[in-house]
């Protein structure tokens, strides 16, 4: 396993954990979420069915049912507990908005218990950082939606939590956040997967703290423990731990802490399957040698 590669059970385990409090801590989450939504009104589809893939506690999934009220939504989400969360909100909702129950399904997007050719829309709001394979998820992806199907999606970039990454550097050898995937890397990785007309964009949004101990308990709540491989798996001693304050205070601005995350969003759409004459499909492939 690379040092990187996050640890799925560990993952299951902290969002579950985090699932009843995830709510009243998780603003970046609907914040992006709701930016996203802006963005469909530009998009002239009406989809029948929509995978809203690593759905949390259910907020964007409700949106998503508001937006589409004849639309069947699917919530797919890595952790139970949080399906649970989900599905306790939700229900008195899906009766009172959509008439119809959200089905639930618990999942990795790596391997989607998804039948193929099955979805007009795959929607995913901050959960693609947590894959160790994102070319094969966006195939798992492009797989799982119909012929002019849409992929929406956010994740994170390599400047998100940089002040983490500044004031940890040198303290010791482990992994103390997640490696993010670059915007243009992520466009390339959708071409290879056979989806038509990405778009990529990217901006900044910085969140403010009192304190290096409210920016740890904010990611707490929300369930975005350090997964990694290479994460420490003891305690930090208290050594350790005052140069992590010392360095992250050296970061303090007009008497806040900040906490920058670099948001990717994305779309693309499944094209149809190039043909030749004789109405074979062409198959893209790629080999190692």
């Amino acid at each position: 396993m690379n040092e990187f590669d996050v640890d799925k059970r560990a993952l299951r385990r902290a969002f579950s954990r985090a699932a009843t409090q995830y709510d009243a801590s998780a603003v970046m989450q609907r914040e992006v979420c709701q930016r996203m939504l802006e963005r469909l009104d530009y998009i002239k589809q009406k989809p029948a069915i929509v995978l809203d893939v690593g759905s949390g506690t259910g907020w964007g999934t409700r949106q998503l049912g508001e937006l589409y009220p004849a639309a069947q939504i699917v919530a797919l989400d890595i952790a139970m507990g949080m399906l649970q969360t989900s599905r306790g909100t939700s229900s008195w909702w899906s009766k009172l908005f959509s008439g119809k129950a959200t089905p639930y399904v618990c999942g990795d997007m790596e391997a989607l218990p998804v039948a193929t050719n099955s979805m007009d829309m795959v929607w995913s709001n901050l959960a693609m950082q947590w894959c160790n394979d994102l070319p094969a998820t966006f195939v798992e992806l492009q797989r799982v939606l119909k012929v002019d199907g849409l992929l929406m999606f956010s994740t994170f970039g390599p400047d998100t939590l940089k002040e983490i990454r500044s004031a940890f550097k040198d303290v010791d050898g482990y992994n103390h956040i997640n490696r993010f995937a670059d915007m243009h890397d992520i466009g390339d990785m959708l071409v290879a997967a056979g989806f038509g007309d990405p778009v990529m964009d990217m901006e900044y949004i910085t969140l403010t703290y009192d304190d290096v101990k409210a920016v740890m308990q904010d990611l707490r709540s929300i369930g975005a423990h350090n997964a990694t491989a290479g994460r420490a798996t003891g305690m930090m001693g208290k050594k350790k731990w005052n140069r992590v304050l010392e360095n992250y205070e050296l970061l303090r601005r007009d008497g806040k802490l900040p906490a920058t995350f670099e948001v990717v969003y994305g779309h693309a759409w499944k094209p149809q399957a190039k043909v030749i004459s004789d109405g074979r499909a062409i198959i893209k492939t790629s080999f190692k040698l």
